[in-house]
């Protein structure tokens, strides 16, 4: 398999998407009024209702406007994830995908195209919001900006990877309602996007606490939060790969033409 192939396609497969970004103007405000609300409003009441200890990676006492942060950040990669596999249903049915599935190249290679580009937009995304923060007094060191920057692809990476694996299953644009009650929503919430998870624990929410550690989206804000302080969080950095190489490969083996659109468009074919 030549690489100038790969790369073409992969430029393909990004202008692409870079194209259909830029003509959906409301598109990037729509991602970053979700995760302002939350920073405007939802931080403001809890101001003085909850308050974050000095716990790692923090060296003195914060606001809980600070601590959200990451989380928020987590939230933009995870509803981009399910905006990209969004368009790869769309796609699907209009034929588009299917068309690009049978190009001459392996599917795990489109898979991974398709993957770069939908996490080169969120991350764009992600640096806008911190952007945007400096307006709400939430600032960083400069070169944690840098620094972040692995965090938050490798972040993208796991749940881009994780939604391409959802789309498998999806068999229509309408259906994605239901994907968000069930598995966007409890990744959220289950998480330490809100508040740290000892809370849970100390309030005696064991059940919760337990499905939060389990939860990967846990170790991608954790991975996140630790890298805008110029940390390393090693055992969420292990989780967030291998969860990225495991959902990968489920969509992987999902689109598989032995399995997946080709065979299932077969039948049709021969009726």
């Amino acid at each position: 398999m030549p690489l100038a192939h790969v790369l073409r396609a992969l430029r393909a497969v990004t202008t692409r998407e870079l194209m259909k970004f830029v003509q959906q103007r409301g598109r990037l405000l729509s991602a970053l009024v979700r995760p302002l609300i939350w920073l405007a409003v939802f931080a403001a009441g809890f101001y003085n209702v909850f308050g974050v200890s000095i716990i790692p990676p923090y060296k003195t006492y914060i606001t809980y406007q600070v601590y959200i942060v990451p989380g928020l950040l987590g939230m933009i990669l995870l509803f981009h994830a399910m905006q990209s596999s969004l368009s790869m249903v769309y796609d699907r049915e209009m034929g588009v995908m299917r068309l690009l599935l049978t190009a001459p190249l392996p599917r795990w290679v489109l898979l991974a195209c398709k993957l770069v580009a939908g996490t080169a937009l969120s991350v764009i995304t992600c640096y806008v919001f911190l952007a945007v923060c400096i307006l709400f007094d939430v600032t960083f060191n400069p070169l944690d900006w840098l620094a972040v920057l692995p965090a938050l692809i490798v972040s993208a990476l796991m749940l881009g990877a994780l939604w391409l694996f959802l789309s498998v299953y999806i068999r229509q644009v309408e259906n994605f309602a239901g994907a968000m009650n069930f598995v966007m929503f409890p990744m959220f919430f289950f998480s330490s996007a809100l508040y740290p998870l000892w809370r849970l624990r100390e309030g005696g929410s064991e059940l919760l606490y337990y499905a939060s550690l389990a939860n990967p989206f846990t170790y991608a804000v954790e991975l996140v939060r630790f890298a805008l302080y110029g940390a390393f969080e090693p055992v969420a950095a292990l989780v967030v790969s291998g969860a990225t190489v495991l959902f990968f490969l489920l969509a992987v083996i999902g689109y598989d033409p032995q399995r997946g659109l080709i065979r299932r468009a077969a039948p049709a074919q021969a009726t």
